[in-house]
């Protein structure tokens, strides 16, 4: 990745009297030349707060909660708070992530807030991806570079919906991009503050623990052995951390890996190596959109034309990830849109390329103007294609339905009939999408809060359904298919009353049942 890097900061060679590279004799007077930093300056600030300023608002006016995997981490957090065993072993809890449990464990003296002051930092960590990725094209091409792939960020919603809902990769991403610029800005200045931020990302997706080592390989022609050793052991902090994790709670150094390929496997995730090719393509359009991905494939062979080595980072970037979607792929772990956030970021910056890439040309000449002009046709062409293909309902719909399924499941499992029935047996849900929300709001340990499909899979001839306790039912399409069958494993009698049980409290999307 970072060879990349320094490459890219060295001047271009001489190519089509396009790419822009003042001489002295060239240079404008002092003043003029502070001109366009000045404006650039000036734009960046207002850009920042426009941008931040939205995220503010729509904060405060689609109030939304954490997702599965970061409710986990929330509750980890507690446990390891509290001294209780780590329920990494729970039916069907996805993987854990060192570094976010840690947060969970700072967030746990705010209380029921925790999961609410953890969305408002992924959402600015999203503010800090969008910087990121800006000072990246800026960095390696220009700064219309940079505000044309911030842009293209911040219009593709599933990231800002991401964001939204806590996800860890937002804020895993931005310091991934971020210790991307820092190299390209300076090769080889700064490793420890590089690694630093690898083994931090590392703490959060195992995907930067191949960045790590790409890095330290860049590192080590020119540095003496105590630095390769200290190096070395900044590039391992992200494995050797995980793997004591996981040994101190399940006995087994490796529970993430063979945990992960099994509830793949149980989810039908596990898609196999032979899937990948199709799965990078469908991913890619899916997250940038396509005509993002072709315009990042125009623009990689024109940054490759005109710039290769400005084009290196990026470009090694976008192997990587890649490359790690396809190992992902053939560990037999889940292949899922997320394990490609990295390549389409950087189809963004190609994307940009492609659109304000001549920026890079000479003033005046012929080819900048044509460039140009094709250029704003293209923004125009986006704009009506975006325009027509966006559904802004569905996704407001969507953040309302975020808020109001957790403020309707609160109501339902604080009803003075419920809290009573709590003290006569567990909490029940379908399957396995609810438990993390249930626990949160209960302040319950993982045996209080049992998925009623997990009976059925205990491999005991005809289960014995709940006898007493509180049952939880999904009701409203939205949260039906989002909350009650969402595996094939699934069955409707799941979701429906079990014997002897009682209606008690309903909301919008649930209603409780209970026996006493």
């Amino acid at each position: 990745m970072l060879t990349a890097i320094a490459a890219s900061s060295v001047p271009e060679t001489a190519s089509p009297a396009a790419v822009t590279s003042p001489s002295p004799a060239e240079a404008p007077s002092e003043r003029r030349r502070r001109v366009p930093t000045v404006r650039v300056a000036v734009l960046e600030r207002l850009g920042t707060g426009i941008l931040a300023l939205a995220a503010l608002i729509g904060f405060v006016v689609y109030p939304t909660y954490p997702n599965y995997d970061s409710y986990y981490s929330l509750l980890w957090g507690r446990e390891l708070v509290g001294l209780d065993a780590l329920s990494f072993e729970a039916y069907r809890a996805p993987t854990e992530h060192p570094l976010a449990i840690a947060f969970g464990a700072l967030l746990t003296p705010l209380g029921d807030s925790a999961d609410r002051v953890l969305v408002a930092c992924t959402v600015i960590s999203f503010l800090a991806l969008v910087a990121a990725l800006y000072a990246l094209g800026k960095t390696a091409f220009t700064p219309l570079v940079g505000a044309v792939a911030a842009v293209l960020l911040v219009t593709r919603f599933d990231f800002p919906f991401l964001a939204a809902r806590g996800y860890i990769d937002i804020p895993y991403l931005a310091v991934v991009v971020w210790a991307a610029v820092i190299e390209l800005r300076a090769p080889r200045r700064h490793p420890l503050l590089v690694l630093g931020l690898l083994a931090a990302a590392g703490l959060m997706r195992p995907e930067a623990w191949l960045l790590a080592g790409v890095y330290w390989l860049w590192l080590v022609p020119r540095a003496t052995w105590k630095q390769r050793a200290l190096y070395a052991a900044l590039a391992a902090i992200g494995p050797l951390v995980w793997v004591a994790v996981d040994f101190a709670v399940t006995g087994n150094p490796l529970y993430s890996l063979t945990g992960t390929r099994d509830l793949a496997e149980e989810l039908g995730r596990n898609k196999g190596g032979a899937a990948v090719p199709a799965a990078l393509y469908a991913f890619l359009v899916k997250l940038a959109k396509f005509p993002v991905v072709i315009a990042g494939i125009a623009g990689v062979v024109l940054a490759v034309v005109l710039t290769p080595r400005r084009a290196l980072m990026p470009l090694v970037l976008f192997a990587i990830g890649a490359g790690t979607f396809a190992l992902v792929g053939v560990a037999g772990l889940s292949v899922i849109d997320r394990y490609l956030l990295v390549p389409s970021l950087c189809a963004m910056i190609f994307a940009a390329v492609f659109i304000a890439g001549w920026t890079m040309l000479e003033r005046g000449t012929s080819w900048r103007r044509l460039w140009a002009t094709g250029a704003l046709a293209i923004v125009i062409f986006g704009a009506v294609f975006t325009a027509t293909r966006v559904n802004l309902e569905q996704l407001r719909n969507e953040l309302r339905f975020r808020g109001d399924a957790h403020v309707a499941l609160e109501r339902v499992l604080h009803d003075p009939e419920v809290v009573r029935a709590l003290r006569c047996g567990p909490a029940y849900v379908p399957n396995h999408k609810l438990i993390p929300d249930v626990r949160w709001i209960l302040d319950r340990p993982q045996s209080d809060v049992l998925a009623r499909s997990s009976l059925r899979t205990q491999k005991v001839p005809d289960p014995p359904p709940p006898s007493r306790g509180v049952a939880i039912l999904v009701h409203d399409r939205p949260a039906i298919f989002k909350q009650a069958f969402v595996t094939d494993n699934d069955e409707s009698a799941d979701n429906l009353p079990p014997p002897g049980f009682v209606r008690v409290a309903t909301s919008r999307y649930y209603a409780a049942y209970v026996s006493c």
